[in-house]
């Protein structure tokens, strides 16, 4: 039997950042809350024995269970799609903080030219530039009107870097070609290693504008406009797939979180997995959701005015199917808007260094401990005779090579065996690898649908995903690879192993990135997105979807700073619709 709880204000699916960020900003405001995470609870503590490197970074302790829930994939509609068993591409988080517990801290703005892509890759070069097949659009939103939910995010989170436009005056640090900030970071940058000066050093020489990366690995104990305090990174390198037992490293629990548990407004409930969203279509409003209590089996309905889908993005895409809000998106056609314009992150150009007599120390590093350059990145350069649009940045990382996963040899080594043992150890900390986060644009048959075979533990249909690289993926790596040679020959390496073509087809099976984005994208228009730039859903205007699902592509950056920017414009927005309910957004 199905029990029926009391309602509240607005209930979160999932307590992550986009969750967390939205708990706190209405649980301040005296509305009552409730959080909804299908894993359990989680804080600073927990993490005191995390240097654990077989169970965090190879066996997964803080990500979701495959066993229970997962994806199918495949390259091409023709194709058959298969269940995603191990973990391999990507590594969805779960449990109270989500994938923002376990992340590097890299966080970017994207760039002003992201929001208006469309518009401004045709005012430049016409609309031919764009290929047939490619649904590029832009965000119906500009930069400068997410700028002061981004300033909010950096300053909740103590996001440290150098900034590089400050009033649309150009710094003599920082990125030269970010947008225009209002004011600095919060904290100073990281220490730039001499390994990340080498790095600086060369892309200097060959006149590149090197700075360091903005991250969210604090460089001093911080106290944030809430109140609430943070450590300094200690270097450790146990970021990425590992919590911070320093609390030094933002995160929901470390952050947003606490804040909403101090008001007394909020609830978190851990362990409850949400199965469907109670949407009446005739009303175009949801009541609330239905989840399961993941311990007891017990099934609940949680009414709610407002429900902000804030899970992971494949989950929100998911949910929106399971619950039929909205139409989904057909291939064939090209009618319908979820599941639309999935992207990834393109990582295929890269450039390793080995250096036979000089040795770091890449042990000590941190999540977001690099040195960068943007020279390659958006529109900061001509494509009038280039055969792709956008770009990526480029960067070296010091994230800690901890001795199990890293094992750098020069190319032509054994995979095994003495020889291989040899190279391991005489290169461990000689070697340095300069990469590029290349944008990945939406084509038409990469898409988010339903599964026909393959069911979930509760018989639910699981999501389908259908993505391959396009010309667009693999002119871009041919472009910018071979400059990534040249850096990497520049720093003084005396074997350089470069990657600069995307040979066949996307694989699933090696890490990569967790950045997957759209599937429920905003836009002006309801014809061609899921929510307006509040992120309101078209369908149910009491329903917000967060997060980088929202995406209508993915830029040469890692997503995070741009999706705790839009939890709070979202965030807004649902207190204007809880004062005045309507679609806040006229198409």
């Amino acid at each position: 039997m199905v029990q029926q709880l009391d309602p509240v204000d607005v209930v979160t699916v999932g307590a992550g950042w986009t969750g967390g960020i939205i708990a706190k900003e209405l649980a301040q405001n005296d509305y009552s809350v409730v959080s909804l995470e299908r894993g359990g609870e989680r804080e600073t503590e927990n993490f005191f024995t995390v240097h654990d490197e077989l169970g965090y970074a190879l066996r997964y302790k803080l990500m979701q269970d495959l066993s229970k829930e997962t994806i199918t994939f495949r390259n091409a509609p023709e194709d058959t799609a298969l269940p995603m068993r191990r973990y391999g591409a990507f590594l969805p988080g779960t449990g109270e903080g989500g994938a923002g517990v376990h992340w590097n801290g890299v966080t970017w703005r994207f760039l002003p030219y992201d929001f208006q892509i469309r518009s401004q890759t045709i005012d430049r070069y016409g609309e031919d530039k764009i290929p047939d097949g490619m649904q590029l659009q832009d965000w119906g939103l500009t930069y400068e009107e997410l700028e002061p939910y981004y300033h909010t995010f950096e300053y909740t989170a103590g996001i440290a870097g150098e900034a590089g436009n400050v009033d649309g005056e150009v710094q003599d640090s920082g990125n030269p070609y970010e947008g225009a900030r209002a004011d600095e970071y919060p904290l100073p940058p990281m220490e730039q290693t001499p390994a990340l000066g080498r790095f600086a050093d060369a892309a200097s020489s060959l006149g590149y504008e090197p700075f360091m990366q903005p991250s969210a690995n604090l460089t001093e104990s911080y106290t944030n406009p809430d109140g609430v305090q943070q450590g300094q990174c200690q270097y450790c390198g146990y970021c990425e797939r590992f919590g911070c037992e320093w609390g030094a490293k933002s995160s929901p629990i470390t952050t947003v979180l606490p804040a909403a548990k101090e008001t007394g407004n909020y609830e978190l409930r851990t362990h409850a997995d949400v199965i469907e969203l109670l949407y009446d279509d005739s009303e175009g409003r949801v009541s609330g959701v239905r989840y399961v209590d993941r311990e007891t089996g017990d099934i609940y309905e949680q009414r709610a005015t407002v429900v902000a889908l804030t899970a992971y993005v494949l989950n929100n895409v998911r949910l929106l199917l399971l619950s039929d809000i909205g139409e989904p998106y057909d291939p064939e056609t090209g009618e319908g808007v979820v599941g639309k314009n999935y992207c990834y992150q393109n990582f295929g150009a890269s450039a390793t260094g080995f250096f036979d007599e000089e040795a770091w120390n890449l042990y000590m590093g941190a999540g977001a401990l690099g040195t960068a350059i943007d020279d390659f990145n958006g529109d900061n350069f001509n494509h009038s005779d280039l055969d792709f649009i956008h770009g990526g940045n480029v960067s070296i990382s010091q994230t800690g090579a901890r001795p199990i996963v890293n094992n750098p040899v020069p190319p032509e080594t054994p995979a095994w065996g003495s020889e291989f043992k040899r190279q391991s150890i005489e290169n461990n900390h000689s070697t340095l690898g300069v990469s590029c986060q290349g944008s990945v644009l939406p084509f038409r048959d990469n898409y988010l649908d339903l599964d026909p075979n393959y069911t979930d533990q509760y018989g639910r249909p699981l999501l389908r995903m259908t993505f391959d690289w396009h010309e667009q993926d693999r002119n871009l790596v041919e472009y910018v690879g071979p400059y990534l040679e040249e850096i990497m020959q520049e720093m003084g390496a005396d074997t350089v192993d470069a990657t600069t073509a995307l040979e066949g087809s996307f694989d699933i099976t090696p890490y990569q990135s967790t950045h997957n984005t759209g599937g429920a994208i905003m836009g002006d228009d309801p014809a061609d997105s899921v929510v307006n730039t509040y992120l309101q859903n078209w369908d149910a205007e009491n329903l917000f979807i967060p997060g980088a699902s929202a995406f209508p592509h993915n830029s040469g950056y890692n997503p995070t700073g741009t999706v705790g920017a839009l939890a709070f414009r979202a965030a807004e927005g649902i207190q204007e619709y809880l004062n005045d309910p309507r679609q806040l957004v006229t198409p």
